[in-house]
């Protein structure tokens, strides 16, 4: 059964944004060190997020895979480098990898691919 990935989507920053009024001060710790993690610098924002795919999708992290999926969209990533991206972990993380590769990430780029066409 396909998963809600733009629910999940909304729940993780719905949840960011519930967690941060009883600890702001950590959630806005994280966010600092994303936002200057993600920055252009030698590395482009657009390779940064999808190194974060692969990491996501090695990791079996449902909510990092849609929202760093997202996010490699929102940077100008195609498809074709999502995949690839996610092909390189499964080198590292096996079937586990594959699976998530099949599914989730999958259905995450069918759901948020038309939003940045």
């Amino acid at each position: 059964m396909k998963k809600d990935v733009r629910g999940m989507l909304k729940d993780f920053t719905d949840g960011l944004a519930a967690i941060s009024e009883t600890n702001k001060a950590n959630v806005n710790a994280f966010m600092r060190l994303l936002n200057t993690g993600y920055k252009e610098g030698a590395l482009s924002t657009k390779t940064k997020e999808l190194m974060s795919v692969a990491i996501g999708v090695y990791n079996r992290c449902e909510y990092c895979i849609v929202y760093h999926v997202y996010k490699s969209l929102e940077a100008g990533a195609t498809r074709e480098e999502i995949m690839e991206a996610a092909m390189v972990a499964v080198g590292f993380g096996g079937g586990p990898s594959m699976a998530y590769s099949a599914t989730l990430l999958k259905d995450s780029i069918d759901e948020f691919e038309n939003d940045f066409k």
